[in-house]
């Protein structure tokens, strides 16, 4: 009995793949596709995770740096986070005796410096995900090609057997390229929504930033 299973899940194991080989050489680019959305999401999405970390007490003590007139142990402090919203706070440490309104734009310019940072490899998952689906879909026409090619060259002895290579073609590539386009479709959307949070973060950290060096500046008036 254990015999028999064994041999009924190799069989099924080896059908499995001799699908995937009849699915014909267009597979080969929907496998590739596969492989550079997969990497490109966990990189990204490691990525993006650790730069969403930030220490609760962060700008807490970044204002009493800043307030205690310490410019130097500000920017070690924002080195040691290493995260968008702390390299974009360097920006405006190293610009805070310029005009409220210049050192905003270099802030915000900064910060869309490093929202462009973590977007990278975005555009190509989003390639990914179109380009799967219209693969599969190309390995239908090719394999519908196939099989009415097949039934013209065997005249009145048409069977399904000899219709099964455009038939195999035509299915596998189509389910292949959809699969693919739909995770790389959910990957490109998730990776999406944490960096809006990240742009949230950014605005809301130079919000605050920009309320710290008034207190600064009207400090020193005092």
């Amino acid at each position: 009995m254990i015999l028999l299973s064994a041999n009924l899940a190799t069989e099924q194991e080896l059908s499995i793949w001799g699908m995937i080989l009849k699915g014909g050489w267009l597979m080969i680019p929907i496998f590739i596709l596969s492989l550079l959305a997969v990497y490109i999401f966990f990189e990204r999405y490691l990525l993006i995770r650790r730069y969403a970390c930030m220490n609760p007490g962060f700008m807490d003590q970044l204002r009493d740096c800043l307030l205690a007139g310490n410019s130097r142990k500000a920017i070690d402090l924002c080195n040691q986070e290493n995260t968008p919203m702390s390299r974009m706070l360097i920006k405006g440490i190293l610009h805070q005796d310029l005009p409220a309104s210049e050192l905003r734009a270099i802030v915000e310019s900064s910060a869309n410096l490093e929202v462009s940072e973590l977007e990278k490899g975005l555009s190509t998952l989003a390639t990914c995900s179109g380009m799967a689906p219209m693969i599969g879909f190309l390995g239908t026409v090719v394999g519908m090609i196939q099989a009415f090619y097949d039934m013209a060259m065997a005249g009145n002895n048409v069977n399904i057997t000899l219709l099964s290579r455009g038939i195999y073609t035509a299915m596998i590539t189509t389910v292949a390229g959809l699969i693919v386009g739909i995770i790389a479709h959910f990957a490109y959307n998730v990776l999406t929504a944490r960096i809006d949070r990240i742009v949230n973060n950014l605005e809301n950290t130079s919000a605050e930033f920009m309320e710290i060096m008034y207190e600064v500046k009207n400090s020193k008036v005092k």
